[in-house]
């Protein structure tokens, strides 16, 4: 179902899309027939708010924000060709997990921050989703430094700096 805009037979322009019951799936810009670019709100089929931002060709491109079944955010920032790429930050629970790069949906590549309880664990170099790859800092709970080091494949350098 398609309420909106059309123009030669076909979605153009703003326009809203249901699914069989009638409930909200998709608001936006449609183009030819297709959802298109622009502003954007997506739907799950409980009439909650799963994706707001930013489309272009059709997919998840430029900023946006993610959220899981019970409204909550789990994820926002930069999209490419729809999935999670460049900078970014991760949610759970309503609590900042991760912030840093994002490189074709998988975080930690490149310099990141891991949280714990909104409270920062861990900021260094991640690599092909594993973190600790290169310099990095952890930290105690309470915010205090408990080392400083090199990590490669996860584990510390014997050259490490305790605190």
């Amino acid at each position: 179902k398609f309420e909106g805009e059309y123009l030669n037979g076909k979605r153009n322009g703003k326009g809203k899309e249901y699914d069989y019951e009638g409930k909200i799936i998709f608001e936006g810009i449609f183009s030819n027939g297709e959802k298109w670019n622009g502003k954007v709100k997506e739907f799950y089929s409980i009439n909650k708010l799963s994706f707001v931002g930013e489309f272009l060709n059709g997919e998840k491109n430029g900023k946006g924000k993610l959220y899981d079944y019970e409204g909550n955010l789990i994820y926002e920032g930069e999209y490419l060709n729809g999935v999670k790429n460049g900078k970014g930050r991760e949610y759970h629970d309503d609590k900042l997990i991760f912030e840093g790069e994002f490189l074709n949906g998988e975080k930690w590549n490149g310099k990141g921050k891991e949280y714990h309880d909104d409270k920062l664990i861990f900021e260094g170099e991640f690599l092909n989703g594993k973190k600790w790859n290169g310099k990095g800092k952890e930290y105690y709970f309470n915010g205090n430094l408990i080392f400083e080091s090199e990590f490669i494949n996860g584990k510390k350098n014997i050259k490490c700096q305790i605190f």
